[in-house]
């Protein structure tokens, strides 16, 4: 399988998620926005990732290659392949699909408690409940470090909410998937993100200690477990497209 990564910041790399593609032996290829906004046609590969960063969607004068980025996300969606935005990935995909983004009412960094919708919700949306990777429900500990968030799209079904953030992911024509959390948090990319946003962790509501980010081990293999799960799903989804 074939998959190219949207990457926005040197360190916000794949974390978990390249992990799994390393153990999966697929190939991957990437677009670094912070070199060169080069994108590859979509029949070229069968999988979108969309990773964060620390800039805004609505930043466009800051960073003129969002304009060229939504071209190609939407793009790439129009095409019915799967995709998964993670943060600003999330975001990215919102706003293409007509989703306003804003600043959230608080910033949200650490380990926090996720719900899921209850199932008879989510089955108004075509009861996608069951489509999704089970350890998802009916709530779960994720990675999280924001302080924007989306709107549900129009024709998006919400999956997910937390205390600090109401949207935390969405699902899009059954294989486009936007999560406000980050599933591919593994220990070196959240040191990596101390280092180059450390400034942000001050005292807050919803913001965690250098050592409270850190010192989970539980929650940091319950990561890998999510992150694991939702690509085994999505490369069931591009398995189902061939």
């Amino acid at each position: 399988m074939k998959i190219h990564c949207l990457q926005h910041l040197k360190n916000e790399t794949l974390g978990n998620i390249g992990t799994w593609v390393s153990l999966k032996g697929h190939s991957l290829t990437k677009t670094l926005l912070y070199e060169k906004p080069v994108f590859p046609e979509p029949e070229e590969f069968d999988m979108l990732l969309i990773m964060g960063g620390t800039m805004s969607v609505y930043q466009e004068k800051e960073f003129p290659w969002l304009r060229l980025e939504k071209e190609f996300v939407k793009k790439v969606i129009d095409t019915g392949k799967p995709v998964l935005g993670s943060c600003f990935g999330a975001q990215m995909i919102a706003e293409v699909l007509g989703g306003k983004v804003a600043r959230n009412r608080f910033k949200e960094i650490g380990w926090h408690r996720v719900k899921a919708l209850a199932e008879e919700n989510l089955n108004n949306g075509g009861g996608i409940n069951s489509e999704l990777p089970a350890g998802l429900f009916p709530e779960f500990t994720a990675f999280m470090w924001h302080g924007d968030t989306f709107e549900i799209p129009e024709g998006a079904v919400k999956l997910f909410e937390s205390k600090a953030c109401p949207n935390q992911g969405f699902i899009y024509r059954g294989n486009i998937l936007g999560l406000q959390f980050h599933p591919e948090a593994d220990r070196r990319w959240i040191r990596n993100l101390i280092e180059d946003s450390g400034h942000e962790l001050v005292e807050g509501k919803f913001i965690q200690s250098e050592e409270e980010l850190l010192g989970h081990k539980h929650l940091l293999e319950g990561s890998q477990n999510i992150a694991f799960s939702l690509m085994d799903w999505l490369e069931e989804k591009c398995e189902k497209l061939k």
